[in-house]
């Protein structure tokens, strides 16, 4: 089986090389605007807690929906393609991260912020200098999740016409053909481990020269 699906990663690697740039496309805009909103939500979300409830409330139901159904349900309002798909990525991308920018800045020490304030520190050095660099930890959490979490659910969206490695998932099942289906599958995983991966050495890094500090892996 292994021995086929290398075949056919040789026979076809420019077939695969395509799905896997589309992928690659479709999970970078969705997580650019997954977090563009999410962090913008989250911070605001600080401010006033019964809009906090509000939020989490509607993005903890939006989460429980099968892909499959809100892409069904996708395909009837902005119709077949990635519009679809990179729409039902960013609803079910927002959770994590919303969720955890609101909470690691809700967990900054209130001494900190009290002390900050005392200092004459205004709100917009309050939250980039303090509020952000001690919520980092909790908010890449979030990040790391939710890019994982978008590569591979990327991997469904072909059942809308979108493009993706999930093509030739899409393909290996129509067309009764288990190789496809393990190469397609396989080269979703090695996508998202080795982005995970990278997320990881850039976490670190980013902890040393912010926070002065290694943060373990989780």
């Amino acid at each position: 089986m292994i021995g086929n699906v290398l075949k056919l990663y040789y026979e076809q690697w420019d077939f695969f090389l395509e799905l896997l740039l589309q992928h690659i496309a479709i999970t970078a805009i969705s997580v650019v605007i997954i977090t563009v909103i999410g962090l913008t939500t989250g911070i605001l979300m600080t401010k006033n807690e019964k809009v906090a409830s509000i939020i989490l409330t509607i993005t903890n139901f939006l989460y429980t929906i099968p892909s499959i159904a809100l892409f069904g349900v996708l395909v009837t309002i902005t119709g077949i393609g990635n519009r679809s798909a990179i729409t039902a990525l960013i609803i079910y991308g927002l959770l994590p991260i919303i969720r955890n920018t609101y909470v690691g800045i809700k967990e900054v020490d209130v001494q900190i912020i009290e002390s900050a304030v005392g200092m004459g520190t205004t709100n917009r050095q309050l939250l980039f200098r303090i509020q952000l660099p001690q919520a980092l930890p909790v908010i890449m959490t979030g990040f790391r999740t939710m890019v994982i979490m978008t590569i591979a659910l990327g991997g469904i969206a072909s059942f809308i016409g979108a493009g993706g490695l999930g093509v030739a998932i899409y393909r290996g099942i129509s067309t009764y053909y288990p190789e496809m289906i393990i190469a397609g599958s396989l080269l979703v995983a090695l996508f998202a481990i080795i982005v995970d991966w990278f997320l990881q050495v850039l976490e670190n890094k980013l902890f040393q020269r912010m926070l002065g500090k290694r943060k373990t892996r989780n």
